[in-house]
């Protein structure tokens, strides 16, 4: 029979380092970013100090890592069977439907662009046309 003991209870007076560093932590990514940019404004190896630190200890990347590893989970469980075969078809029907429609609103905008590229064309090809005969009406007065 073993006996389990405490853990070594951290030291009640930690130092100014680590009430910085755990005082950053708590603010996020941000303070971390704004305490690097006062550090190379006022003396800029202090703002160096810091941006290797947040690199080495890789402070820099980690919260946007994550994020985006649960974005990508997300997705993935989102277009996974529920179980529930009524939601299960409901949800198939919907997502059909509404691809149907991106896909229709896109050709509609597609012809759209079409028609203004045109009548543009047309326009320019009017306006083009009306100066080739304006100079051989002006050459045929004189």
């Amino acid at each position: 029979m073993t006996l389990m003991t405490d853990p070594v209870p951290a030291t009640s007076n930690p130092g100014w380092f680590s009430r910085g560093e755990a005082w950053l932590d708590d603010k996020g990514k941000a303070a971390w970013i704004v305490a690097m940019v006062l550090g190379f404004v006022f003396f800029w190896p202090v703002g160096l100090a810091l941006l290797f630190y947040m690199i080495w200890s890789k402070r820099m990347f980690n919260s946007s890592c994550r994020h985006r590893t649960s974005r990508s989970r997300h997705r993935r469980t989102s277009m996974s069977d529920t179980g529930n075969s009524a939601f299960d078809a409901y949800k198939s029907d919907t997502l059909a439907r509404l691809e149907r429609e991106q896909h229709d609103f896109e050709a509609f905008l597609t012809r759209l662009r079409e028609s203004k590229d045109k009548v543009e064309f047309d326009a320019f090809m009017d306006e083009r046309a009306k100066a080739a005969t304006t100079p051989d009406d002006e050459d045929e007065a004189a």
